[in-house]
């Protein structure tokens, strides 16, 4: 016997059509490419995106092909993202801190169709319309009066022109919920990137789950910058948790500089801020020397990867924001975990939350996890015993867009490819990429240990952790380091700095000083570009 409950698909569509209705004058809130500031509602973004969805029907694109796009956070941004979705198309984002060479082979691996791009990326577009005969359309995001006299691309539109003379009436398809609704691909550092297709069903069910109390816990009270990038991995999913609970939204469009995202974040009373700690170290650079502080941000989602120890502290104990860890994967839509306390650790002394903090925190509801050894045996939930992380749920892959690498799961789960552990309460906690874990003498030395305790010396500024090889111990750590600007710091002092933090065995072997360390297209360190770069380097005494 079924139920009787309605049958309504799960569809990207409803999501801004209850914005429009139920929070029509939400604001939305862009620093644009121009440079100015832009401010509109949720009514509006509603009724462009109807006319984003006329302007793909005026050009007899069919369901499920590709509408591309190379641009900043910001309400054109947002407005294809429904517009394009919901009218049964695929939103594919672009990473434009990939190679031109990449974003030409991903244009014409996904088949696009439309390429939107802020005149930021005219280089990338230029690059792409040379290679990617696929492409019937380029949309310049932009007024008519913003074109470049000699764009190099023929029969470039602006995109307030292409979407311009159309309805802002529509009456949004409806189809199965498991179609197709957008695609981003892996940033993989090695090999051709990988498509990850996502549906409008798991893209309603993840952002469903990332409003949740014990998650982002978001509402219409909010006001939400998302930092992160909506060319990556959707913005966390922010754009469509956000038109769920109709919360106020700030985008900060191509200023990413602390003093930028530090100004909106007082000016558009910022309630919840979310992005990689590349870009909160820039912030806190910037407020420290300043002596500012903030008036309304009280929280902030940290991700992308791992956040030092050093950045929880200062964000809570120097300006009272609690700091959101959180875990995912381009695979995973891409939210898996994230860290907020359970009712019976309220009581715990700080140094023991703060150890709960940490960790990239529990798995939200229809996303499960295990941790399994080199057998592929499930391991326990100790909290110190070490496996391949591996999970499943309804936003997480099955397989590669056109089927890419092969069958990428394990009797029906998907290796993530980090190692962690687990504890009983179901904390969890990455200690290295499977890649990057250092084996030396037969135990494991975990790289992201090592890094948090380097950055947490007042001098520096990003640290990284390699292994090399040694003839005795298989592995030994270094630690490769940036120092803040003006700052001395011997390699002496650094090393004398690691006693009494870890086990002797474990403090790295040498410290390499270095103007830059390699940062890959979402901001994370690139450690085989490193090693690539050391390959010469050899171990003090060997």
């Amino acid at each position: 016997m079924l139920g009787l409950m309605q049958n309504q698909p799960l569809l990207i569509s409803s999501l801004i059509e209850f914005a429009q209705r139920h929070h029509g004058d939400g604001e939305i809130v862009s620093r644009r490419v121009e440079g100015d500031i832009h401010r509109y509602t949720w009514r509006d973004a509603a009724a462009r995106a109807k006319q984003v969805a006329h302007a793909l029907d005026v050009m007899k694109l069919q369901l499920s092909d590709r509408v591309a796009t190379l641009a900043w956070n910001g309400y054109r941004h947002l407005e294809l993202y429904f517009g394009v979705s919901g009218s049964g198309r695929v939103l594919h984002t672009i990473n434009p801190r990939l190679h031109p060479e990449q974003i030409a082979w991903i244009a014409n691996h996904a088949e696009d169709q439309v390429l939107c791009f802020d005149l930021t990326f005219l280089p990338l577009a230029q690059a792409v319309h040379a290679k990617a005969p696929s492409i019937r359309k380029f949309v310049a995001l932009c007024a008519a009066d913003r074109l470049p006299a000699d764009s190099g691309i023929p029969n470039l539109v602006a995109y307030e022109d292409w979407i311009g003379g159309q309805s802002t009436s529509y009456d949004w398809p409806s189809f199965d919920e498991n179609s197709a609704s957008s695609m981003c691909y892996t940033s993989g550092t090695t090999g051709n990137p990988k498509g990850a297709l996502y549906s409008h069903r798991s893209t309603v069910l993840h952002a469903y789950a990332a409003a949740l109390p014990d998650v982002m816990n978001l509402s219409a009270r909010d006001s939400v910058l998302p930092v992160v990038p909506m060319f990556h991995v959707n913005a966390w999913g922010l754009p469509y948790s956000a038109a769920l609970t109709g919360c106020k939204v700030v985008f900060p469009g191509p200023a990413l500089d602390g003093k930028s995202v530090y100004e909106l974040i007082e000016d558009e009373h910022v309630t919840l801020a979310a992005g990689v700690p590349t870009v909160w170290q820039m912030l806190l650079g910037h407020m420290k020397p300043n002596g500012l502080r903030f008036s309304a941000l009280k929280r902030t989602v940290i991700g992308g990867s791992a956040c030092p120890p050093a950045m929880i502290n200062a964000f809570r104990e120097d300006y009272g924001v609690d700091v959101l860890h959180a875990w995912g994967m381009t695979e995973m839509s891409p939210l898996g975990t994230l860290c907020t306390l359970k009712n019976k650790h309220l009581e715990l002394p700080a140094g023991e939350q703060m150890k709960l903090r940490l960790k990239q925190g529990r798995a939200i509801f229809a996303l499960d996890m295990k941790i399994v050894g080199a057998e592929g045996e499930e391991l326990p939930w100790d909290g110190s015993t070490p496996g391949d992380l591996y999970v499943k749920g309804p936003w997480v892959i099955r397989e590669y867009f056109k089927g890419e690498g092969g069958d990428p799961l394990v009797d029906g789960w998907f290796p993530t490819g980090d190692v962690a552990t687990i504890d009983a309460d179901g904390f969890m906690q990455i200690t290295d990429r499977s890649k990057d874990v250092i084996k030396s003498g037969g135990e494991w030395i975990s790289s992201i240990d090592v890094e948090n305790i380097a950055v947490a010396h007042p001098a520096v500024a990003m640290a990284a952790c390699i292994g090399m090889r040694h003839p005795k111990w298989d592995e030994r750590p270094i630690v490769v380091v940036v120092k803040k600007p003006g700052a001395e710091l011997a390699k002496e002092e650094l090393l004398r700095f690691y006693e009494g933090k870890t086990a002797k065995w474990q403090i790295p072997d040498d410290v390499v000083f270095v103007d830059a360390i390699p940062l890959g297209a979402t901001g994370k360190m690139l450690k085989t570009r490193l090693r690539e770069l050391l390959k010469d380097y050899k171990l003090p005494g060997t």
